[in-house]
């Protein structure tokens, strides 16, 4: 248990808490929680909390309510925010297609907008860090008969430095995920956007928003096996990770399969690359991507919005796999919900199995947590309420409104709670979300600037029709 001295100055402590801090080897308490001023766990413990630390700037009384670490998402695309419900009946190529179409009408200021959106809206969903596949500045659409990406449109690099801005002016902790697009542009020039774009978010985003850059991975959507070694390289040269969509969808299966090897032979597949969905791998593939140390995100709501199948989750963990789960997009999880996320995947894999007890609770929040913070190799920052971690976390009150008798705290979180009882969200001590509604001063904005671009977006890419309102 930690019960180091709170800090001489304390910005906030949470008192009658029921902490599921989420470190291993660590049960659930009824204590209290500080918070020092440099928005990290400064102490922590059960029973009443010791004078010093009721001395904080703010004290808060939760009652009994559950504490936890903030969700981590880790495989995310916020600037989906304007495009929830968008084709309910389409699986992934039918509805990328559509997305595609619609954001060659936007420019970075729409992007922004909407990055910002839903920035917002993980927050007020106790969403408190994030990987973030950014749109690309090169708008295309994936023809999955010719297995090549169709250019719409081209724009500057202020369009994806708009959405590191956005990420950055939420408050949400991020990993910047950027696409290389080497196969529809000259080598020295990918090569060159991409590494000022790395910079870019090295020098704008304050260090402890900063999850790091990433490699969007692409190889999936391309007919080169080319893109993989320059992923590689670009991992090798700025030291940054990579998430690869990759085996997500059914269709044009061995099509997608067939580019495994790619991977393998790159020199990408290592600790620090993430295969994002992996629905449809074979066993050579598992146990070689396990081999690696390389990872693999699980989307439980959107393989099922999209009809992409069910990751075999216990095989990954048997292998020793890193796990991460996420929200994916706005555009396919339609409410970026944590806690349906959960039961999705707890009850989808139980179904799947038939075994009721192969996913439980506890280490269901742990991958939506913890689990995923390790794959995304930010563990040491974020993911589980620890000393010196910062402070992240939510208040989620199982009587407002009232889920009963508490008989197992994993399971009462993970199984009866929701976003409903989520009553207050902190990144790094500080209230970013309260009754589900954002603090952030730009909220009311956000949202009458994403009514008001998504129509002419829209418009300008020929969806007008689509629009209802």
């Amino acid at each position: 248990m930690s019960t180091a001295e709170p800090a001489p100055s304390l910005l906030l402590t949470l008192t009658d808490a029921v902490v599921l801090s989420m470190k291993d080897g660590e049960d659930w308490f009824r204590g209290w929680l500080s918070v020092g001023q440099d928005g990290r766990i400064a102490a922590l413990g059960p029973g009443a909390a010791p004078p010093e630390a009721l001395a904080a700037d703010e004290v808060v009384d939760v009652d009994g309510a559950f504490v936890a670490p903030g969700f981590v998402s880790a495989h995310s695309h916020i600037f989906t925010s304007g495009m929830r419900g968008m084709t309910p009946g389409e699986p992934l190529y039918g509805w990328v297609g559509v997305q595609a179409q619609f954001m060659s009408g936007t420019d970075a200021e729409d992007v922004y907008w909407m990055t910002l959106h839903g920035c917002l809206d993980f927050l007020a969903n106790g969403i408190t860090s994030a990987y973030n596949f950014t749109s690309s500045r090169i708008h295309t659409r994936y023809d999955a008969a010719t297995d090549s990406r169709i250019v719409l449109d081209a724009l500057g690099p202020e369009y994806v430095h708009r959405q590191v801005d956005a990420g950055r002016v939420a408050g949400l902790r991020m990993v910047n995920s950027i696409r290389l697009d080497s196969e529809l542009q000259d080598l020295d020039t990918a090569y060159r956007v991409f590494g000022e774009t790395v910079q870019y978010v090295r020098d704008t985003v304050p260090a402890d928003l900063d999850l790091g850059a990433s490699v969007f991975g692409a190889q999936q959507w391309s007919d080169s096996p080319d893109t993989a070694v320059h992923e590689a390289h670009m991992m090798d040269v700025h030291g940054v990770t990579n998430q690869a969509h990759f085996l997500e969808t059914s269709e044009e299966l061995e099509q997608q399969r067939e580019k495994f090897d790619w991977y393998e032979r790159s020199g990408a597949l290592r600790p620090g690359f993430l295969f994002g969905h992996f629905v449809h791998p074979d066993e050579h593939m598992a146990t070689a991507t396990a081999a690696a140390g390389a990872g693999m995100v699980w989307q439980p709501t959107s393989n099922g919005r999209l009809a992409s199948g069910f990751a075999d989750i216990p095989r990954y963990r048997d292998l020793g796999m890193p796990i991460g789960v996420g929200l994916d997009d706005q555009s396919c999880t339609d409410v970026s919900d944590p806690f349906s996320n959960m039961r999705f995947g707890m009850y989808s894999q139980r179904a799947l199995h038939r075994d009721a007890g192969i996913v439980m609770p506890r280490e269901m929040i742990r991958m939506h947590t913890l689990g995923s913070a390790e794959a995304l190799r930010v563990a040491d920052r974020v993911g589980s309420l620890e000393v010196g971690k910062l402070a992240d976390l939510v208040v989620v009150d199982p009587t407002r409104p009232d889920t009963g008798p508490v008989w197992d705290p994993y399971a009462h979180y993970a199984m009866a709670c929701g976003l409903r009882n989520l009553t207050r969200v902190y990144v790094g001590g500080r209230l970013a979300a309260l009754d589900g509604v954002s603090t952030h001063p730009d909220a009311e904005r956000a949202s009458l600037e994403l009514h008001a671009r998504v129509p002419v977006a829209a418009a300008r890419a020929g969806l007008a029709a689509d629009l209802a309102w």
